[in-house]
């Protein structure tokens, strides 16, 4: 089979020449009014997004807060600083006391004890011998806490129930507590196992 090359293109006919298309304008535009309205646009989306990356890092930060027992706490003490962390332990009986604006008490862990000063009120829950989860740092030779997180056990419920008994709940009598303070619902329940006081 023998190759032929391809037929030349047609010539152009006075039908189809340069003459016959519309001019081109090469003047220049003026800007578009659109890039305008895209900058505020543009402005939010930025300010949104640092938002979400802010609030993305407040809440690793909280999250990512280291937690001691009191033992570990006293072995860490140089490093750790200054810096925030939680504290574990146990009030140690008879050293609970209330200032003012504070309380002073001593928690144990694995043998070490540690002086607590709290700013605030302490939850109502708070009492000797019972595990506690301070937030604070260390200032000087005590830890210096703004928040009390009181564990409840499971031989708390048993020995307490009518503390844990939910606001607006019948009584045994039928009746409903509103909330009043009386001592069926005193404390309420949320369905939590701690309470805390910021």
């Amino acid at each position: 089979m023998a190759l032929t090359p391809p037929p030349p293109p047609p010539a152009a006919t006075a039908d189809e020449s340069d003459e016959d298309l519309p001019p081109v304008d090469l003047t220049p535009r003026a800007p578009r009014a659109g890039g305008k309205r895209r900058l505020p646009v543009i402005i939010a989306l930025v300010v949104v997004a640092g938002a979400l990356v802010f609030i993305a890092v407040q809440s690793l930060g909280s999250a990512s807060m280291f937690f001691y027992n009191a033992d570990e706490a006293v072995a860490h003490r140089d490093e750790l600083g200054d810096r925030r962390f939680r504290l574990q332990g146990t009030v140690e009986e008879g050293s609970v006391r209330q200032t003012a604006d504070s309380v002073e008490f001593v928690v144990f862990y694995g043998g070490s004890e540690v002086d607590v000063v709290h700013q605030g009120d302490p939850p109502e829950l708070f009492q000797p011998n019972i595990p506690v989860v301070l937030e604070g740092n260390w200032d000087g030779e005590h830890f210096a806490s703004d928040r009390i997180m009181v564990k409840h056990s499971s031989s708390y419920a048993e020995d307490n129930p009518d503390r844990l008994t939910p606001v607006d709940a019948p009584s045994d009598d039928g009746e409903v507590d509103g909330g009043n303070g009386g001592s069926s619902g005193a404390t309420g329940s949320s369905g939590d196992d701690a309470a805390t006081t910021p």
